[in-house]
């Protein structure tokens, strides 16, 4: 066989193959998505999964947990789209910035309050709970209040988890986990922070 009957068999294959998952895949419903790991992309990654869902007229609630002191681009673009967009900022920095466990845990958990809410508010096709996982991760709120909540959101709701340090429990409940794995930074290079690129 040439190269060119090979590669044409090949995808053939690979064709039909995708053609019977897609043809097998006939179940709707939200989705619990999980974006974790050390690498960049996670809050990127959920925000243009936001992007894609007012795109389709679809409203979306964000509440940012941790992040809280700096102002970013993609919350003065979002917030551009009215009623479509509800975004909350609702931490004070990160945690080596703050220092302080007691206020950390006192906004994490009221942050976690306003998203319960939007949980169960079926007017939202998707709720992403941005650095999440840090609460989770450092204790500030309980997984074992949150699974419930997740668990009993209206069926056709989506809801996007991000921050590093996924517990293994919030994976297991997830439809959809990716892990993002850094191979190379400019930080560590001693470039900063630049527009556009991380803000």
């Amino acid at each position: 066989m040439t190269d060119s009957t090979e590669h044409k068999a090949r995808m053939e294959r690979l064709k039909a193959s995708v053609d019977r998952r897609i043809a097998s895949a006939q179940d709707e419903r939200g989705l619990v998505i999980v974006f974790t790991g050390a690498g960049k992309g996670k809050t990127t990654a959920a925000l243009g999964m936001a992007m894609r869902c007012v795109g389709h007229g679809m409203k979306v609630a964000i509440v940012q947990f941790i992040k809280g002191a700096v102002d970013t681009a993609e919350e003065r673009v979002l917030k551009s789209f009215g009623g479509q967009v509800r975004f909350l900022r609702m931490g004070e920095g990160y945690t080596w910035e703050t220092q302080d466990r007691a206020r950390d845990t006192e906004f994490a958990r009221k942050a976690w309050e306003a998203a319960a809410e939007f949980l169960r508010d079926p007017s939202y096709a998707m709720v992403i709970l941005d650095e999440f996982n840090i609460a989770l991760h450092h204790g500030y709120v309980d997984l074992v209040d949150v699974l419930p909540v997740l668990r009993d959101r209206p069926p056709m709701q989506h809801v996007v988890i991000t921050g590093r340090r996924a517990s293994p429990e919030l994976m297991e409940a997830a439809d959809l986990a990716t892990e993002m794995k850094q191979l190379k930074h400019p930080f560590r290079s001693g470039v900063k922070a630049q527009k556009g690129v991380e803000f």
